[in-house]
Formats: C-alpha cells, structure tokens, sequence
C-alpha cells in the first residue's frame, strides 16, 4: 500500500471508546470509516450517524466479509478482545484492539501466533505509549538526559456500579488487572527500556456482584534496578484517571493523560512533541502509517506480549493468595 491510497476502516464498538476513535480517524489524511459494528443494528445506525462515520452493519462476520475494508478497530468489550482480534487477522483484515489484548496470557499467546502466521498488522492500544506527555520523558531518556528510579502510579476511578465512561450500564464488566494494570505494566517496561523482573501483589475484597476486586496494589521492579508502585482502586470518589509520577535521576515529572508537569505541577509544554495532543489520534496514526509502510507498529502485539505474561503472573498470585 502506498501513501497516496485511502486506508479504510472499519469500527467495531459503538460506546465511548469507539466515538474517541471515530473522532480521532476524522483528523487523519486518507482514512475512511467506511462501516460500525455496535451491541445491535440499530445502535450502529445511530452511532454512525452521529458520529458521521460510514454505515452500521449488524455483525462483525459482516464487516470481515467486506472487500472495501483493509482494517478493523476493535473497541469492544474485553471479553471478545482475543477472538475477535483473531477473527479480523484469519479474513485478511490489519486489526488495532483497544486494551487489554486478552484476558489471559493464552489468549494473547494465540493472538501472537495468528499475527505472526498471517503477517498483518496488529496493534494493542497501549495509549501511554502515544499521550505526548509520555513521549517527551521517553524521548529525554533516550537522550541519555534521565534516568527513571521509581514510577508512582494511581489509576483511580468511582465505579461501584456495572457503568461505562459515559455512565450508561454495561454488558461485561472492568477489571483492574487485566485493562487497568495493563497499560502502566506495559508503560514500565517501555519507559524504563528494561523488562520487569519481580512483580508482587495484593487485593482487597471481592465485590459481591461485580465478583471482582475493587481494590489492588501492584509492585514491579524492572531489570536496571527501577521500581514502579501501582495503586487501584475503582471505589475512589475524587478524581478520576490514572496520574503517574515520574521520580528521576534528575526531576519529578508528573503526567496526566497528554499533559505533563513538573514534581511541582508546574505545566510543561508538550505541544510540539508530535502532531498532535490526543494520544488517541496518535495511537490511530501510527496504526495507519504502519500498513501503508507495511512495518510493525509500535505498540504491536509481539511488543506487549511481555506485559501480558506479568499480568498473568500476577493474576497466579492473587489466585494463590485467595485459596491459601
């Protein structure tokens, strides 16, 4: 594929995650979303409505089928992530999925191995790879310019209730581990250019209808000597997100979604980092340039593998814990 040709899209997921994308897609050069695949046919038709976005089309077999459609965007709920994901590489589709991969280690692995067997693009969306704050850390790192000691992470939201970004109820339910955690065990890793090497951690109760922990502490340590403290918690009532604090050789940064601030919340400015300030549109980007390019994406299943087999650790230990 060259650069000249228009990459069409096809989006599966009509909730908040498939509008960021649907917007994000609009503001990229030669792509086209040329169909939507909601929970039904009509709330596809409605989202592809609203969002100006292609047609709704009532099943994913549909979309695979399709001869003007070179790439699918899963934006789905985790439980479909894995099956999915394999489903768009076997009928010849490039497929980005929204984290988490998987919900196991063995999902992910078969999403590897079909990758590898078809040779097409496939890109997780570990955002934190993408959000302009991060990158500029990342770029001072390689710079030689710093050095990470430690990363202090807080993911935190109010989620007592089965509800989704937009406060409407949801069909499957979140997990900390496997998406929460997700995105700063992989973050870790990349930043700190070492994979991890010791992961520990615990849990607080598990909710009686949710029937999963509300509550959870991770601690990683990567191969240089790094360390990483990760708290979650989804029965937070204050701020909402995940904030990360940077302690480092030489500053404290402080990194909330796109934006940055020193270890005294003074702003950094991030604007000239990349092309733009939303690491979504970022992360759509680099998921078009590499099937024009016909390379390997950066954040590519092959790349967070490694984050998925921590997670999995992880999970055996919390497993261990709860049936000792």
């Amino acid at each position: 594929m060259t650069d000249e040709q228009t990459v069409r899209i096809a989006l599966a997921g009509g909730g908040a995650f498939g509008a960021k994308h649907a917007a994000a897609l609009k503001r990229i050069k030669g792509v086209e979303v040329v169909a939507v695949v909601s929970s039904t046919l009509e709330s596809a038709e409605r989202f592809a409505a609203e969002q100006g976005v292609g047609r709704g089309v009532a099943t994913l077999d549909e979309v695979l089928a399709m001869d003007d459609v070179d790439a699918v965007i899963l934006a789905t709920p985790t439980q479909m992530h894995a099956a999915q994901t394999i489903a768009c590489l076997e009928a010849g589709k490039h497929v980005q999925v929204e984290i988490p991969l998987a919900d196991s280690l063995a999902d992910a692995e078969a999403c590897l191995e079909a990758q590898q067997r078809t040779g097409l693009v496939a890109m997780v969306g570990h955002t934190r790879r993408f959000n302009p704050s991060h990158q500029w850390v990342k770029r001072r790192i390689e710079a030689g310019e710093y050095g990470i000691q430690q990363m202090d992470v807080q993911t935190y939201f109010f989620r007592r209730k089965n509800l989704n970004a937009l406060g409407q109820p949801r069909s499957w339910t979140d997990h900390l581990l496997w998406h929460h955690a997700a995105h700063t065990v992989d973050l870790f890793a990349y930043q700190t250019g070492s994979p991890v090497v010791q992961a520990n951690a615990i849990q607080g109760p598990i909710h009686p209808e949710l029937g999963i922990a509300m509550d959870m502490s991770i601690q990683l340590r990567a191969e240089n000597g790094a360390i990483c403290t990760l708290s979650l918690s989804f029965n937070n009532d204050g701020p909402l997100g995940t904030f990360f604090r940077y302690i480092g050789d030489t500053g404290t940064y402080i990194a909330r979604y796109d934006d940055l601030f020193t270890g005294k919340d003074e702003p950094i400015d991030v604007s000239g980092v990349d092309v733009s300030m939303d690491g979504i549109e970022l992360q759509d980007r680099e998921f078009v340039a590499a099937i024009r390019e016909g390379r390997e994406p950066n954040s590519s299943i092959a790349q967070v593998l490694p984050c998925y087999r921590t997670l999995a650790a992880l999970e055996a230990q919390l497993t261990a814990a709860a049936t000792a």
